[in-house]
């Protein structure tokens, strides 16, 4: 039998290269946590206040179905148990979607 220990590794949230990647994440995990209540108070505004209310409940749904989209998408597979954050859902899916590190020995056209 095979008695060395076994050890977990768990990757840490990703670093996001440039000031822009940082910026986008941090929309989006605003857009993440807070999109719902402003989409429902521009409706309660522009419309009426019991379709507003039933926006947020629509929302609740749709935001959490998005939200468990971008965590499935992006997080490895063996840390998905962990509770995470808007944000980290959002620098998760933006590192390995859209914000690349590339090294200097490889150009951008190399990589595709």
């Amino acid at each position: 039998m095979n008695n060395d220990p076994f050890t977990f590794h768990i990757d840490p949230t990703p670093t996001l290269p440039t000031r822009q990647c940082r910026l986008l994440a941090r929309l989006l995990g605003w857009g993440l946590s807070y999109g719902n209540y402003l989409i429902a108070a521009i409706i309660w505004w522009k419309v009426d206040w019991f379709i507003a209310i039933g926006t947020v409940l629509l929302g609740f749904i749709l935001f959490g179905i998005l939200r468990s989209k971008l965590r499935n998408d992006s997080i490895p597979v063996s840390q998905r148990e962990y509770a995470y954050d808007d944000y980290a859902i959002a620098t998760w899916y933006l590192s390995r979607n859209t914000c690349f590190r590339t090294s200097s020995k490889q150009s951008p056209d190399e990589l595709r």
